[in-house]
């Protein structure tokens, strides 16, 4: 039976409420939600519902003719099958959000497992995150273990990034150290080799048995290069008061004297100048020289020293946790090809590396210091020099001392008294007899030759190859300047560390493939302190760092002072030189010798000997008195 329903004006329309002789309630609308639930669980219900459904459409479309007499109809609702069909689809249709969650670890695993780890721990497929201590706490190819081990692994490749980067900067002081050391020591050893062979040939059995005065000399200058506790000045002054005595009693073979007469003999080495001015310009020139020289290479040990140091970094928590996140949280977020942007690197670094910057401003005080005692090296306070004419100017001096023999002998019998004749030369021949068969002058084409060639051509080929050094180690100085506040720049611009500063967009800034914001923070631990990648505490300074510093600063000094000619551990009281010190390379004939001691002490017989000088000299003193105060030194060092 079909009922129409007419509905208020203007609209008419015609519902078919059922089939033909249906009685009861009308048949339910067709939806799939409500319907699937009457007709009971599973796929089978919903079939024998689509079944009866199809048996049902030819007499509903019957009706629906029937009804159209009476006038328009309402929309029919779209057949209940294609309704059933969509129910019976969607369990097969996938959840939203499934294939996300689903993400395979495979590349991780593979990256994971270059780096020489087990895979055993390893998910195949994307984890809930929450375990997580440092990385996101997202969905993730990590676990605890992996988190673990990973970033252990950071704060190794880490420590040997600053290693590795440091390396021209520490091989440039170990291997220019050892080069200078090496030229410096043969220096010294062929110079005095070469007045050797020199004396022997040409003094013969005098020189021999007085070898061991000019032996001593090179044996403290030595020791001074190595860094021995030698004061170059009072070391030469006795060098020349010692070669007095010996020649003194050569010029004056039919005379005994006695060690206090030589005593009082050497006190006249300033003021009778026998051996001219060579002893002067000598002092001088070595005292430059060396001590350019000596404070050149401790500049080259302690800049070694500071950079092996420095180089071996102890990262903190806060800068382990920061590594972690920045070179391996790509790794747990399944992204391990993507490589940290340049400038959120630079953060990082910054952070770690902030009291390593802080040494820049003093390293770069102390290589300015360098290159300038470098300089001196290559001009004014050269070291050839000095060596290579040592023996000439040392036989220049004997020279003299035997063109003055006589006025010389006459001042010192006339202050220190009439010496007693030897017994056995009581009518041996005259003074100038004796002594001329004893010395000849010296010949410059008799100098001694080596297997190498003259002794002069060695000391030359060995100081080019020194001065070589030299200016390399000056080439190498000026690459090493900033180099602990440019530290971080060199390590981001590996390419094994970073996407470089060309890629913005696709790389890692902490959280997620994009581009890294914040601003790049300046050099130093204080600026610091609102670093948005490394936890850093501005109030607790590197102690070790700071030793470093102070390394670093003591050094310069040193090397300002060598750069003066003058010795750090000598200071000169007197105002009336620019200079002070040992090598205070005072222009006048007579230097200044009263020295303030700071770390250096004179030999005992020295500061002695110049006590007996200072009173010596006082105009119509006895010899008793000179006596007197000779006992009483004595008994004063035996105190002592």
């Amino acid at each position: 039976m079909c009922v129409c329903a007419r509905p208020s004006p203007p609209r008419l329309a015609k519902v078919c409420l059922g089939g033909r002789g249906a009685r009861g309630p009308p048949p339910p609308q067709p939806g799939g939600a409500a319907e699937a639930r009457r007709s009971g669980a599973g796929g089978a219900g919903l079939a024998r519902r689509a079944g009866a459904a199809l048996r049902a459409m030819p007499a509903a479309r019957g009706a629906a003719r029937r009804c159209a007499l009476a006038g328009p109809l309402l929309p029919v609702p779209p057949p209940p099958l294609l309704l059933l069909l969509l129910l019976l689809l969607l369990p097969a249709l996938p959840a939203a959000g499934t294939e996300g969650k689903a993400r395979s670890c495979g590349e991780v695993r593979q990256a994971y497992s270059a780096k020489g780890f087990s895979l055993a721990s390893v998910p195949y497929q994307e984890i809930a995150g929450e375990h997580l201590r440092i990385c996101p706490q997202e969905y993730t190819c990590c676990t605890s273990e992996m988190e673990d081990k990973l970033s252990q692994q950071s704060k190794l490749e880490f420590e040997n990034l600053v290693e590795e980067t440091s390396h021209f900067v520490r091989t440039t002081f170990v291997s220019r150290h050892k080069k200078f050391d090496e030229f410096f020591r043969e220096l010294l050893e062929n110079a005095e080799r070469s007045l050797n062979e020199m004396f022997v040939r040409t003094y013969g059995m005098l020189y021999m048995q007085n070898s061991e005065v000019f032996q001593d000399l090179f044996t403290e200058l030595k020791r001074y290069y190595t860094g021995g506790n030698v004061n170059l000045e009072e070391m030469l002054n006795d060098f020349w008061a010692r070669l007095l005595e010996r020649m003194f009693q050569l010029i004056n073979p039919q005379y005994h004297f006695s060690e206090d007469y030589l005593e009082c003999v050497s006190k006249y080495t300033d003021q009778l100048k026998p051996f001219g001015d060579v002893p002067r310009k000598l002092k001088v020139q070595v005292t430059r020289a060396f001590i350019a020289a000596r404070t050149f290479v401790q500049g080259l040990t302690v800049g070694r020293e500071v950079a092996n140091r420095v180089s071996k970094v102890s990262p903190t928590p806060g800068c382990i946790r920061a590594l972690m996140k920045m070179l391996y949280c790509p790794y747990c977020r399944g992204l391990p090809t993507v490589k940290p942007c340049n400038n959120y690197c630079l953060n990082v670094m910054k952070g770690c590396l902030a009291n390593q910057a802080d040494l820049d401003t003093e390293w770069n005080l102390f290589i300015d210091a360098m290159l300038l005692v470098a300089e001196r090296l290559e001009g004014p306070f050269n070291i050839e020099s000095v060596m290579d004419p040592i023996d000439v100017k040392i036989s220049e001096a004997i020279m003299n001392m035997q063109e003055n023999s006589m006025q010389v002998s006459a001042k010192v019998f006339q202050g220190c008294g009439q010496p007693k004749p030897a017994p056995a030369l009581r009518s041996s021949r005259s003074v100038p007899e004796n002594f001329n068969t004893r010395f000849r002058p010296y010949n410059p084409e008799e100098r001694p030759t080596t297997a190498a060639g003259t002794s002069l051509d060695r000391l030359r080929t060995i100081w080019r190859t020194m001065q070589h050094g030299v200016t390399d180690i000056k080439e190498k100085l000026k690459l090493s300047k900033k180099f602990w506040s440019t530290l971080p720049y060199t390590i981001c611009k590996d390419e094994r560390v970073t996407a470089g500063p060309s890629i913005e967009e696709d790389c890692w800034n902490g959280h997620a493939k994009a581009r890294y914001l914040p601003e790049i923070m300046n050099d130093g631990l204080t600026n610091q302190i609102n670093n948005p990648e490394v936890d850093v505490d501005i109030t607790r300074p590197d102690t070790f760092i700071r030793q470093q510093i102070m390394a670093l600063r003591v050094m310069t000094n040193k090397l300002k002072n060598a750069y003066n000619g003058n010795d750090v551990n000598f200071q000169d009281t007197s105002d009336e030189t620019s200079g002070s010190g040992s090598g205070s390379g005072c222009t006048d004939d007579i230097c200044p010798t009263e020295f303030d001691f700071v770390t250096t002490e004179a030999p005992p017989v020295d500061s002695d000997r110049r006590e007996v000088e200072a009173s010596a000299t006082q105009p119509g003193w006895s010899l008793q008195t000179l006596l007197i105060i000779f006992l009483s030194l004595v008994l004063q060092r035996q105190w002592r």
